[in-house]
């Protein structure tokens, strides 16, 4: 049995390993006036991030379920059965889309799978996936790891600027009001698939020291961890805070990521994470 690795773009899993894990990506798209933009296809993070200094927020929008069947029905060529991994169900329709698809398609049997998160958080059980299926595992057995890493995950996120997330209906408005009154720094997390607050914090540096306290409190448990740093458009701010985590915890093999265009819309630049989970 043969099973491919279908996720969105709202994994920004890097290129590279997605071409080297044979990843297939669907892209989620971002609009600007009448202009649909395809992300990671017809727009980069950082063109997306300039295009906003000039322009309105856009909006954003699931890929069409005729780009998931048309997918499938290309897979069916050469694959029994599909793992397609996606965002949040509490966020997007995404994950819908690919579960319809999968009604609609012969000749290949689809398994979607709700992450309950997005970003590179999300973009790890692709990975996991992937490794899995080159592995032979059944498409049963890989949903069952991605089953025991959702116990283990976590993802956690601070934003500059909560008027994105309340304008989007990510947030509530009253929960955006206390956050720009009192200049907190809300930790974001998802709950039960939505984006709630975790904790309120009155700086930057605070948020971010009180994300490694929580990894630092599962990461001494024991065993091996994978964790990223994920940014939007402040590239060198997360870098050098990836290279102090890595001096931090050893038994954490730290990756790096972004918020691209889908995302980015709703979080705002400036808005850092991380998440983790047990290898």
């Amino acid at each position: 049995m043969k099973t491919a690795v279908v996720t969105d773009s709202t994994a920004y899993i890097p290129k590279e390993l997605r071409e080297k894990w044979n990843i297939h990506m669907i892209p989620l798209s971002v609009i600007f006036d009448t202009e649909t933009y395809r992300e990671d296809i017809d727009i980069t993070a950082e063109e997306f991030y300039e295009e906003v200094k000039h322009r309105e927020l856009p909006t954003t929008s699931m890929p069409p379920i005729g780009e998931f069947v048309k997918l499938f029905e290309s897979l069916a060529k050469e694959y029994d059965s599909v793992i397609s991994i996606h965002l949040s169900s509490g966020i997007s329709g995404t994950y819908q889309g690919a579960v319809s698809a999968g009604e609609m398609v012969e000749g290949i049997k689809v398994f979607a799978f709700d992450s309950e998160v997005s970003a590179m958080v999300q973009g790890f059980y692709a990975l996991e996936a992937a490794e899995l299926a080159e592995q032979g595992k059944t498409p049963e057995e890989i949903i069952d790891r991605l089953e025991e890493v959702k116990k283990t995950a976590r993802a956690y996120f601070m934003v500059d600027d909560l008027s994105h997330l309340q304008r989007g209906g990510r947030l509530s408005s009253a929960q955006a009001l206390i956050g720009s009154l009192l200049q907190v720094k809300p930790l974001l997390h998802f709950v039960d698939k939505m984006i709630v607050p975790f904790e309120k914090v009155r700086t930057k540096k605070k948020a971010l020291n009180r994300v490694v306290d929580l990894l630092a409190e599962d990461a001494g448990k024991g065993g091996g961890y994978r964790a990223v740093v994920i940014h939007a458009n402040r590239e060198n701010e997360a870098l050098e805070w990836k290279s102090e985590l890595e001096a931090q915890f050893p038994n954490v093999e730290f990756m790096f990521s972004y918020f691209g265009p889908v995302i980015g819309t709703h979080l705002g630049e400036g808005a850092l994470g991380m998440g983790w989970y047990k290898k």
